[in-house]
């Protein structure tokens, strides 16, 4: 069953679900990878799970936790026969992948990714895409601070948001298959241009994300507050902020160098209204502040009301680890070698 306190919009009772798959493929197992694989699992969405990671702990890891039903490290052999394949790698990695399983995927399958940015992704994979594959690219809007195969759970994607990115004239089957996996995970699925989406994610994930972090780089380099004064009068707000800037460094590093025109735009639009909240602050002006905050609490009311957040935030609390899904014992594929995925 779902996790305890997670609504269970479009979610299948476990076993009842009609697969959408014969065979799913998951290149790197970490949390949103691992959380696909329980998903996939618990909901009956495919009869066969292959999990592909280069990183030996890892293997061994979802072996114990029986998220698939063979492990190896090569990508190149797991991805034989999938009928969808999706990278959930950095997105700076996501190219090296597609090139290392380049004339392996059997015509007619699908490529997909989780990748938080569409352009430099769809412009790094489209080269090495062999004849009969399609890509259709994937954002699932759901994460936590957490990484890895223990961080993943089966309801991660339950009433949020899943943003299609087909190329234009894609195969419609192909963008059903898609979407139908990501309808059986929960996910509420939006079809948009890579740009546009880009261009959002800047402003509602990327530019938030790099505030976080330089926010609590900032406290944590104040000369004048110790280092356990941040963290024994942290209030709620700050608490958010370390908790945004406690996500995986790479996966980070790689969004913002891959989507920088987008970022930049939107840090500078940032940075001209960060200049007038300043002067509003210096020059005592109280209605342009009272007139912004009232603005922003309409916002927040609106992301309440549209079930994206509940109006008592956690503050970053952890839910209680999910009960791990066991699987029959997982097979390591003969011949095996690391794959080409970060």
């Amino acid at each position: 069953m779902p996790e305890a306190g997670l609504p269970e919009v479009g979610l299948a009772e476990a076993g009842t679900a009609e697969p959408v798959l014969d065979r799913l493929a998951i290149v790197g197992l970490g949390l949103i990878g691992s959380s696909i694989a329980r998903g996939a699992r618990q909901f009956g969405l495919c009869r066969t799970i292959v999990a592909i990671d280069r990183d030996e702990a890892v293997r061994a890891r979802v072996r114990d936790l029986g998220l698939a039903d063979s492990v190896t490290d090569d990508a190149a052999e797991g991805v034989a026969g999938a009928d969808l394949v999706i990278l959930c790698v950095p997105v700076g990695a996501a190219g090296a992948v597609a090139q290392a399983i380049r004339g392996r995927m059997k015509p007619g399958s699908v490529l997909s990714d989780v990748g938080s940015v569409k352009g430099a992704v769809v412009a790094a994979v489209s080269p090495h895409l062999s004849e009969g594959v399609v890509f259709i690219p994937a954002h699932p809007v759901a994460g936590t601070e957490y990484s890895g195969p223990d961080a993943g759970f089966s309801t991660l994607f339950s009433g949020r948001w899943c943003i299609l990115t087909p190329p234009e004239g894609a195969d419609e089957a192909a963008v059903e298959r898609v979407r139908a996996l990501w309808q059986g995970l929960g996910a509420i699925v939006e079809t948009m241009s890579a740009e546009h989406h880009d261009l959002v994610l800047a402003i509602t994930s990327h530019v938030p994300h790099l505030i976080a972090y330089n926010i609590v780089g900032t406290a944590a380099d104040l000369e004048t507050v110790t280092q356990s004064e941040v963290i024994k009068f942290s209030a709620g707000g700050f608490r958010d902020f370390t908790r945004i800037a406690a996500s995986d460094p790479t996966m980070w590093r790689d969004v913002f160098l891959n989507n920088k025109d987008a970022v930049l735009e939107m840090l500078g639009r940032f940075n001209e209204d960060l200049a007038a909240l300043a002067r509003a602050i210096r020059w005592g002006d109280g209605d342009a502040l009272h007139d912004l905050f009232t603005r922003t609490r309409a916002i927040r009311r609106g992301i309440v009301a549209m079930g994206q957040e509940t109006a008592e935030p956690d503050f970053g609390r952890a839910r209680p680890a999910p009960e791990p899904q066991r699987a029959p014992e997982p097979q390591e594929a003969p011949g095996s070698r690391e794959a080409r995925q970060a």
